[in-house]
């Protein structure tokens, strides 16, 4: 078995402008995977711009990229793919391998700019706050024709079995 790092907790928090897929709406579902994981919200009916606000927790054993799917559920056929985003987690764990216990509450660790290799809609901050470092993030789907993300990591260190 491979040595594991930690828990990756990804918070999904909503779904902005989703792309439609049926009449006039979707229902949609994230799916988030990593390496062999896979791991899904509810679906949120008739919303393009549901909320989810559900958290997904991934082992993680090393920094590969997470992918992050939306698909609008349907009944009588296979679901319709709404767009996908890619992540890089590794600027996240660097900052949870800093051991920072004694910033001050809300420090910002890093920013993250969004470039042409991630799908980050805007800059993600990296942050202490409340004893532990998260990162909030606005995904822009890709192959599709609108749509956005809301998520937010944290980290569970199981070597201390503290949230961090």
């Amino acid at each position: 078995m491979e040595h594991m790092l930690g828990l990756l907790r990804v918070h999904v928090h909503k779904g902005v402008n989703l792309a439609v897929r049926d009449v006039r709406t979707s229902d949609p579902y994230v799916v988030i995977q990593m390496g062999k994981q896979k791991l899904k919200t509810r679906v949120v009916k008739k919303n393009i711009n549901p909320v989810w606000n559900e958290t997904l927790t991934l082992s993680v054993s090393e920094p590969l990229p997470v992918k992050l799917e939306v698909y609008d559920r349907d009944t009588f056929s296979f679901d319709d793919k709404m767009g996908d985003a890619v992540f890089n987690i590794k600027p996240f764990l660097e900052s949870v391998k800093m051991h920072l216990d004694d910033l001050p509450n809300e420090t910002i660790i890093t920013t993250v700019k969004p470039t042409r290799t991630n799908c980050l809609a805007e800059e993600s901050q990296i942050i202490w706050t409340d004893g532990k470092v998260i990162q909030k993030m606005i995904l822009r789907l890709q192959n599709v024709e609108c749509g956005e993300v809301e998520i937010q990591l944290s980290w569970i260190d199981i070597s201390s079995s503290k949230a961090v």
